[in-house]
């Protein structure tokens, strides 16, 4: 990171680096554990003496490789009821499945067969807080990330933590009070680590997880993001985006919170987080493209036994870009896309096969036949090493444009994460707003679309990203970026 990028990120977000079973990490065979082919604890403590780190709570389930199920399955006392056992005979219909899979898997234990609950796949085996030994491990496990270098604490698939036969079992009172208890105990020993909740949900579900009388996470993620971003390159057209935006700004949230925004991750697109807010034409069309450009769709179980789409695999490099693209089109699309999430109120989070401009990663894909691994290419110092080195290359031109942007954003005030954001209603082309901070305001332009535009609008100012001077008349190249300091 250093060689490269020194200086561009304050904060490292490392993917779970424990010893795993599958998921890339997020079937979790040891909690204490560092995967000896990554390095061991004091390797992630020096890195966090120059970087913000966050670290993965994966705390929902664990691996059936772990020790923990090992002793539950072999009878140990100390690990009864650690899982969740379920019934065949009984009805789980109301139970919301993530993904169209069984909800339980049979295990042979020491008693017999047991049906265990099992929220993402046979391998992940779902851990039973009801048991006030699995919080209080659970809770040890939190405190020796944040004494091990952890300043933020990603919650993986809070929503699903508490289970209530009878009930959706997702989003439950006492999942809320978990994440309560867990920045409780964490404030109290002045970790000063801050919780970030991953729920993957329409809006109201995701927000909720603020806190209302009692706070729980400090930043949510901002999932309707990325699909929405999507959608409005797609169709060159701003209107649901800016609708959307301006419902945000009507909203309040609690004192020291704010959106964790992004557009790519190691997960897919979502797209129960547009639920409301996209029409199933507009779905449609997305779903449409993302097979066109060689991408893979996910499916859920509904409450009816029919499947409906929840996950679009795909790298954002590819969602943005067009079968009949140049590559200067292409790059330009996606860069504009990406000064949007930079500007937008709210930390930005930048995922590195975006960052370093990756296609598809279709041996991944293939050789493992999970439509994840489509955008999840794993790294290495030689790879990248050799992008930096190749100036000619489209990666190259993007992770430099990248770099210029990110620099850029840290140099202006009216982007502090809790300034205002208005947004300009200004052309369906473009989208437009306001940021401002104290005495400091920034109008944000993009043209979303592969017009030449021109805009009069009553600003005068210094487009900062172009250098240029802006004098009532904005004109646009297509995809072209303006942050206006407005005088």
């Amino acid at each position: 990171m250093k060689t490269y990028f020194d200086k561009v990120f304050t904060n490292i977000h490392f993917l779970p680096f424990f010893p795993f079973t599958s998921d890339d990490g997020f079937s979790v065979v040891d909690y204490y554990a560092i995967n000896p082919d990554l390095g061991e604890w004091k390797d992630v403590i020096n890195i966090a003496k120059d970087y913000n780190l966050m670290f993965d709570g994966v705390i929902n389930h664990i691996s059936v490789k772990s020790e923990w199920f090992i002793k539950y399955l072999s009878g140990d006392t100390a690990y009864r009821d650690f899982f969740i056992e379920c019934d065949p005979s009984l009805d789980y219909s109301m139970v919301v499945r993530p993904r169209a899979l069984p909800l339980y898997y049979p295990f042979e234990s020491s008693n017999g067969i047991k049906n265990i609950w099992a929220t993402f796949s046979a391998d992940q085996v779902d851990l039973n807080f009801k048991n006030p030994q699995v919080l209080l491990k659970i809770l040890d496990v939190l405190i020796t990330y944040a004494k091990n270098g952890a300043r933020f604490l990603r919650l993986d698939a809070i929503g699903f933590i508490w289970k209530e036969l009878g009930t959706s079992s997702i989003h439950l009172p006492q999942a809320h009070l978990i994440v309560s208890l867990i920045r409780l105990v964490l404030d109290r020993i002045n970790s000063g680590v801050i919780i970030v909740s991953e729920t993957n949900v329409p809006h109201l579900e995701n927000i909720s997880y603020f806190g209302k009388l009692i706070p729980e996470a400090h930043l949510v993620y901002q999932f309707p993001l990325p699909p929405l971003v999507f959608h409005t390159f797609l169709a060159s057209d701003s209107t649901k985006i800016s609708s959307w935006l301006n419902s945000l700004s009507q909203e309040v949230f609690p004192k020291n919170t704010s959106f964790f925004n992004f557009l790519s991750s190691h997960d897919g697109i979502g797209v129960r987080p547009v639920e409301g807010i996209l029409s199933t034409q507009e779905l449609e069309r997305m779903f449409k493209h993302v097979e066109t450009m060689g991408g893979k769709i996910n499916y859920r179980n509904n409450k009816d036994g029919s499947k409906s789409p929840y996950e679009l695999n795909i790298t954002y490099y590819d969602v943005l870009t067009h079968t009949q693209d140049d590559t200067n089109t292409r790059m330009n699309r996606f860069l504009a896309a990406h000064a949007l999430l930079l500007a937008l109120k709210g930390m930005p989070g930048i995922y590195i096969n975006s960052f370093l401009a990756n296609r598809n990663d279709y041996e991944g894909l293939n050789q493992s036949g999970i439509n994840r691994r489509i955008n999840r290419h794993k790294f290495d110092f030689d790879h990248i090493s050799l992008t930096m080195r190749q100036a000619e290359s489209e990666a190259f031109q993007v992770n430099a444009k990248f770099v210029e942007l990110i620099n850029l954003k840290k140099t202006i005030k009216a982007f502090h994460p809790d300034g205002s954001q208005e947004v300009l209603n200004l052309d369906t082309r473009i989208i437009a707003f306001n940021r401002t901070y104290n005495s400091h305001k920034v109008m944000v332009v993009i043209n979303i679309s592969n017009q030449e535009l021109s805009l009069n609008y009553n600003v005068i100012g210094k487009d900062l990203y172009n250098q240029e001077d802006i004098n009532n008349i904005i004109a646009f190249r297509p995809y072209q970026v303006r942050w206006i300091e407005v005088k």
